[in-house]
């Protein structure tokens, strides 16, 4: 604990109200020039006896309180509390220091509230990136009852935040998809009537698919039979996450704004919504019987899993997502879709989150995806560039304006020809914004379930 003094604001002005009151006088009654150093002996003496009169801390008291882990993205609040002896003073103010990938939308200090002999004061904080966020200083100061003097004390906090992947879409949309959109529902007909794998012969009912109908056991019967499937289960998926340098620049956290374009402000890295994504569409498969892998790589594989299932599945899969570092390495494809291939001993679906930068390195990704294609069923997920769709379609002001739309919409317009290479190349491709990009691949993994694609 390290203790400081210096003069309030109030003290500063009294000071510098001396000057011109010292010099009327010494004008005016040159006799009592002395007046004016007497008039700043005296606020020293004030500011002095306000010191000594102002309370004193509790060594050791310090409290720093928050939650143990939080999403990515979240906001959260962190509580400092700092106990005084004898009276509570006037005016109390908090600063805290955190060491981690936090920012305070509010401000790092604050007024606290007394409660007694206590001072407390909330500090809203907003988690950026991945990572662990360390509370190591209290900064506390207060005055005296004259209020011409600082106290303040230094205190040291041993407090740590793990930040999460966010999985707050897993809590708030994962079981609702799953109860929507699950192919093992309540109803019986669904569970056999869109499957892959035969179950059994059935007299042919209204609403029956009659593509569905066994004409050779029909003719037989004298009457129509139906074919019935089930669900296969035991799919295997393996969620690919491109932790490059492309994927780890922040999204905008909203539209470009008025004619200018200036962005209102960076908000989550591409590969934190990815991650995001992903552990919903592994909570869904994951109820829904099929094994789920995940696999991270930017200019080499960094992380893996084998397809696993289970009850323990997600949380495990939850701690590799937590694992994923951020990158400024370049994506190395071939290397990482080499490397997945090589891993996988059936045929899986593939889901594959990434941003291709320029269309150089698109090029590389198509040859190396291609290879994929022979054995596996391959999914893209990539996010709408909103920035470039907002100067695009910004009303120009200036010349610059134009010239930047300009080339928003050649940038947009090479990143829809490489979709289209990729559909054309039989890759299913998923464009969606950051907040829709979760519900949008788990209704594509129901789908192609339900189609027996799997």
């Amino acid at each position: 604990m390290s203790l400081s003094f210096y003069p309030t604001r109030l003290a500063i002005l009294l000071s510098a109200a001396v000057a011109p009151a010292s010099l009327v006088i010494g004008l005016f009654l040159p006799a009592y020039w002395t007046a004016g150093l007497a008039l700043l002996v005296l606020l020293l003496a004030l500011a002095a006896i306000d010191l000594l009169n102002a309370p004193r801390l509790h060594p050791g008291e310090a409290i720093c309180e928050g939650p143990a882990a939080v999403g990515v993205g979240e906001a959260f609040s962190v509580t400092a509390r700092q106990r005084f002896g004898g009276a509570p003073p006037a005016g109390v103010e908090l600063a805290l220091g955190v060491d981690g990938p936090v920012a305070a939308p509010l401000g790092w200090r604050t007024a606290a509230e007394m409660h007694g002999e206590t001072g407390s004061a909330a500090f809203v904080l907003r988690a950026e990136r991945r990572g662990t966020a360390r509370a190591e200083t209290l900064w506390v100061r207060w005055t005296g009852p004259l209020g011409l003097a600082w106290k303040q004390c230094r205190l040291t906090l041993d407090q740590q935040i793990l930040i999460t992947p966010d999985i707050r879409p897993v809590r708030e949309q994962g079981a609702q998809l799953f109860n929507r959109d699950s192919v093992q529902g309540q109803i019986a007909q669904r569970q056999f009537g869109e499957g892959a794998e035969f179950e059994s012969l059935a007299d042919f009912r209204q609403g029956m698919d009659r593509r569905a109908i066994d004409w050779k056991q029909s003719a037989r019967h004298t009457k129509l039979i139906a074919k019935e499937y089930r669900t296969e289960r035991n799919n295997q998926i393996v969620i690919a996450l491109d932790a490059g340098r492309a994927m780890c620049e922040p999204l905008a956290a909203r539209a470009a704004a008025g004619a200018g374009g200036e962005a209102a402000g960076p908000g989550l890295p591409r590969i934190d919504r990815a991650v995001s994504a992903a552990l919903l569409t592994a909570f869904v498969a994951l109820r829904d019987g099929d094994r789920v892998g995940l696999f991270a790589f930017d200019s080499r594989p960094r992380a893996s899993s084998k397809p696993i299932s289970g009850p323990r599945a997600f949380p495990m899969l939850q701690r590799i997502a937590a694992g994923i570092d951020y990158s400024t390495q370049e994506t190395n494809y071939t290397l990482a879709m080499a490397t997945l291939a090589e891993g996988l001993a059936r045929r899986s679906l593939i889901v594959v989150f990434t941003e291709f930068p320029d269309t150089i390195s698109a090029e590389l990704m198509l040859n190396a995806v291609g290879t994929l294609l022979n054995r596996h069923l391959v999914l893209f997920v990539v996010f709408r560039d909103e920035e470039l769709e907002a100067f695009t379609a910004a009303e120009p002001a200036e010349p610059e304006d134009v010239s930047r739309a300009v080339m928003a919409a050649g940038l947009l317009r090479e990143r829809r020809l490489v979709l289209a290479r990729l559909r054309h190349m039989g890759v299913q491709v998923i464009e969606a914004s950051a907040d829709e990009a979760g519900p949008a691949l788990v209704n594509a993994y129901v789908a192609m379930k339900k189609r027996g694609a799997l």
